[in-house]
């Protein structure tokens, strides 16, 4: 199991080396990741070097796309969201820019940081309909409590690369059932298939070994690809489209 993982991560480095472009503009360094967002289009940051280390920057992109697609950031609850989210990863927002500073030995950890947040802001404040109010990570918080099932919300754990991933929800173990990771995913494709993976395998060596993971993904506007769900049950995470919630409501409780 040690060498399969570790042939996963490997081909990960491969890929994620492979796929990234720099280019120079004025005194910054465009750096294009592999990573989608919700366009389809891949993630770029910034970085300058400043006084002896580097400022890395989405260059304001993240929150000024949700501001342009009618994604209100205004509300006290969604700030707050907002604010956790960023100081889970480290991360500083410099007006409406996204921003982190790196040394030299820090720059790959920084970066990969700045990129995670951006990826998990972008997917927090992505509503299946401009009309709805609730955030679909804050649904499912809601029929956790009202399942009265117990849990421990935005927990980070440290991967074998060395890189943090923050899981939304963590069911302890109990008498009946192993450690149980529960995952909101709102616009599930591929790209968000392949991210949570990677972070549900580069940390697995972080918790007990008989640990579940769950994916639960937001069905309300359209149905969940096979694909998509058989890229979760390749890895071991189970697929739960939100409409079919109900059937692992007994073993999340348990």
């Amino acid at each position: 199991m040690i060498e399969e993982i570790q042939a996963l991560l490997e081909s990960y480095f491969g890929w994620l080396r492979d796929n990234t472009s720099l280019r120079q503009v004025a005194d910054w360094v465009e750096i294009t990741t592999p990573y989608l967002d919700r366009h389809n289009d891949h993630v770029q940051i910034y970085a300058r070097r400043e006084n002896g280390s580097y400022v890395l920057t989405d260059d304001g992109f993240t929150l000024e796309d949700l501001q342009q697609s009618g994604c209100s950031l205004d509300s006290p609850k969604r700030q707050h969201m907002l604010r956790s989210t960023l100081n889970g990863f480290g991360v500083e927002a410099n007006g409406d820019a996204l921003e982190v500073h790196a040394s030299p030995a820090t720059f790959a950890i920084r970066k990969h940081n700045l990129v995670q947040a951006m990826l998990a802001v972008n997917d927090l404040f992505f509503l299946a309909s401009p009309f709805i109010g609730n955030l679909f990570v804050e649904d499912v918080e809601q029929w956790l409590d009202l399942c009265e099932i117990r849990y421990t919300p935005k927990v980070k754990f440290a991967g074998k690369t060395g890189f943090d991933y923050i899981f939304h929800f963590v069911i302890p173990k109990s008498r009946r059932q192993p450690e149980r990771l529960v995952q909101a995913i709102n616009h599930p494709n591929k790209e968000a298939a392949k991210q949570f993976v990677l972070a549900y395998f580069d940390t697995r060596e972080a918790r007990p070994l008989q640990s579940r993971a769950y994916a639960l993904l937001n069905d309300a506007e359209q149905s969940v690809s096979a694909e998509v769900s058989e890229a979760f049950r390749a890895y071991d995470v189970r697929p739960v489209p939100w409409s079919h919630r109900d059937e692992v409501r007994e073993e999340l409780a348990a």
